[in-house]
């Protein structure tokens, strides 16, 4: 499957609708190959401008979703608009959805102990015959690695949604991909989080505005040098305009 990319600061991102992803994912499914799917923010392009190694599993996953409203005025800002902004949080009940009409069995793996179990047990609730294939909240440390391979592998799931929180979920798949042989494997970031209620997700009209970001500051004020990362993403698109191009 192909889809067009822009590249904002060397970093890909598909330019893809959220129904596009969707039927993107059933490809996926019926190919039955390992396939990892990415949720770029520009927190993501800055990490990777000084990380090699996350800058080659964004450029090797399958599909990269346009997830952060700084990518979309970026890639406006150089001529390529992308379509909309697709995000993990607001794409995982979607799928779920989909999973219960289509007889997908999905995987929850990451967040605090019993985060992953109420999420299943949610989402199950508004979406009846959707099958959970297994939870576990497990580690993102490698040595844990063995085990819970094992564990997911075991249960033959079509989807993985890992929510160790960036960078570590995208390394997590990335490292176990050939092993797993998961159809689709996904970082979700906090949608468990989301889900369940542990976090507070900011309100339809600051996410419409782009102001996510500053809901989540308010929230968690310990993540504000992650946040530090926006005003970079803005200066350095702004000074090398002529790195954001379509592929």
């Amino acid at each position: 499957m192909s889809y067009d990319s822009v590249y904002i600061l060397g970093v890909r991102v598909n330019n893809i609708t959220t129904d596009e992803t969707l039927e993107a994912i059933n490809k996926m499914v019926a190919d039955g190959g390992p396939h990892q799917i990415v949720t770029v923010n520009p927190e993501f392009v800055m990490q990777a401008q000084h990380n090699p190694a996350f800058r080659v599993v964004l450029g090797e996953a399958t599909l990269a979703l346009p997830d952060g409203a700084g990518l979309l005025w970026a890639a406006h800002l150089g001529g390529h608009p992308l379509h909309e902004r697709v995000t993990g949080s607001d794409t995982l009940p979607l799928i779920a959805h989909m999973s219960a009409q289509r007889g997908y069995r999905i995987y929850l793996l990451g967040a605090a102990p019993g985060v992953a179990e109420k999420a299943a047990a949610l989402l199950t609730a508004k979406n009846p015959g959707l099958e959970i294939a297994g939870t576990f909240a497990g580690s993102p440390d490698p040595s844990f690695d063995d085990e819970i391979v094992s564990r997911i592998v075991a249960t033959s799931p079509d989807m993985l949604f890992v929510a160790y929180g960036a960078p570590r979920q995208d390394f997590w798949i990335h490292r176990n991909l050939e092993r797993l042989q998961v159809p689709v494997c996904m970082g979700i970031g906090g949608a468990l989080d989301f889900i369940t209620g542990v976090t507070q997700r900011a309100p339809g009209w600051m996410r419409n505005a782009g102001l996510e970001w500053l809901h989540r500051l308010y929230k968690e004020p310990w993540r504000w040098r992650r946040m530090l990362a926006l005003p970079l993403f803005v200066i350095r698109v702004l000074a090398k305009r002529f790195d954001i191009g379509r592929d």
